[in-house]
């Protein structure tokens, strides 16, 4: 009895790990991503650390990366980029793979 409740303490341990490394690596890559728009935008340093952090505060209204999305492709039609859907979905997935290396190099 004491061999099943290890391990099942430990797949929920595997569990909240995985979920806690899967935030931590969206909320890197969010902040990278902002800094690139922000770039685009040619925003201030402050402006731009601002920014960052809208972009990761814009992923908490709902599940997935559409609210990200919707937020650097509103923001960067405003500040007339020439900037596509398609662009911000690549932009994201290179900066997912970055977020994934940074975090791996700190550990």
């Amino acid at each position: 009895m004491t061999d099943f409740k290890d391990r099942e303490r430990a797949e929920e341990a595997k569990f909240a790990m995985d979920e806690e490394t899967a935030f931590k690596v969206a909320a890197r890559r969010n902040r990278l991503l902002g800094e690139w728009a922000a770039g685009l935008m040619s925003l201030t340093e402050e402006e731009t650390d601002a920014y960052k952090k809208a972009v990761v505060q814009a992923d908490f209204e709902e599940a997935g990366d559409e609210d990200v999305i919707r937020k650097l492709l509103g923001d960067l039609t405003a500040a007339e980029c020439n900037v596509s859907e398609d662009d911000i979905r690549t932009k994201l997935e290179e900066k997912a793979v970055e977020a994934k290396r940074q975090l791996m190099s700190e550990s």
